[in-house]
């Protein structure tokens, strides 16, 4: 099982489109089992992968386990949680650990917490290893894939220590750009202390927590350009020049402050720009309407004319990034 946060500082870029798309390409045409757990309190993943029915039970009947059932028992003192159910997208297919607003209320008790692991004091560390031990639960699936806000909070921090990897999708803006700066150096800097947190821990005390993942070892996969404007020059298609600007500054960017300060060096292997997807316009709100991947939309969801090749386009990328996502993750392990 490999568990794969998709995050970026800033919001808007397009996660939550991206994300619901890509597990639900890997499972629908290339059969794997995936979880995503929607770590947002926004909850806009599980808005968008569930149908009306499924919804209201989440909601409104509540009667289904959500991420705010992980935290409780060991906010209480009890320790982790033993189980969990997920409820199966109808039509993206994957498991769904739904999201709840009430688990921003999280934040603070983590936060709380942090300052233990810099003096090694077990229960801040247990709590900080939240996400770790709930993963041990999720041996089953191929992947498991992370929703997450866009901040550097404490939720988010807990989320990344324990990720095997992370994707960053990126909004063809200079505010995306921007947002990179902090985002290399902040993972970095929380690892170093957190495994230093674990490195000093009493033997004894390492005991209770001898059957989860020791120490944090995530790795930046590669990031998706998006939502930029084509132009068609002769027979080639093109961004527009003042996202091409943009584009261009893109791989620079990305080696200065994320690739360098969490891999360590620029493997030359890998093509850390995993895919590139343009501006869908009308195809993403019809799918969010739907509650369907962009690449499955039919007649039936408002599917018209040109419509229809923009579809298939879009199940092309998905392929692209799936299959540069895991050969990625071949040679990095």
């Amino acid at each position: 099982m490999k568990a794969i946060a998709v995050f970026n500082n800033k919001g808007g870029v397009g996660k939550t489109t991206l994300l619901c798309n890509l597990a639900g390409y890997l499972h629908k045409h290339l059969g794997k089992n995936v979880l995503v757990i929607d770590g947002d309190p926004q909850c806009n993943t599980t808005t968008y992968v569930l149908d009306e029915e499924q919804f209201i039970n989440v909601y409104y009947e509540p009667t289904e386990f959500t991420i705010a059932d992980i935290v409780p028992s060991l906010e209480d003192g009890q320790g982790y949680i033993s189980q969990f159910s997920a409820i199966k997208s109808t039509y993206f297919g994957f498991d769904l650990i739904p999201g709840n607003p009430k688990f921003a209320s999280c934040e603070d008790f983590l936060a709380s917490e942090w300052k233990d692991v810099k003096s090694s004091d077990l229960r801040g560390i247990k709590s900080t290893m939240l996400f770790v031990q709930f993963l041990t639960l999720c041996s089953t699936y191929d992947y498991v894939f992370f929703d997450m806000g866009p901040s550097l909070g404490a939720i988010n921090r807990s989320i990344l220590l324990a990720s095997d990897y992370f994707i960053t999708p990126m909004s063809t803006d200079v505010f995306s750009l921007l947002a990179l700066e902090n985002i290399g150096e902040s993972i970095k800097n929380w690892s170093k202390m957190f495994n230093k947190g674990l490195e000093n821990l009493d033997d004894s005390k390492r005991k209770s927590i001898s059957d989860l993942k020791k120490f944090c070892d995530i790795k930046f996969l590669g990031y998706v350009e998006q939502q930029y404007i084509m132009k068609t020059v002769g027979e080639t298609k093109r961004a527009v020049r003042a996202y091409e600007e943009i584009l261009k500054k893109m791989p620079s960017e990305i080696q200065k402050k994320v690739i360098l300060p969490i891999n360590g060096n620029i493997n030359t292997d890998i093509e850390y720009k995993i895919g590139s997807i343009p501006n869908f316009y009308s195809l993403v709100p019809m799918s969010q309407t739907a509650h369907k991947p962009i690449f499955d939309l039919t007649n039936v969801d408002g599917v018209v004319g040109a419509h229809y090749q923009k579809v298939k386009d879009y199940g092309e990328l998905m392929e692209k990034i799936t299959n540069q996502m895991m050969k990625n993750m071949e040679i990095i392990a």
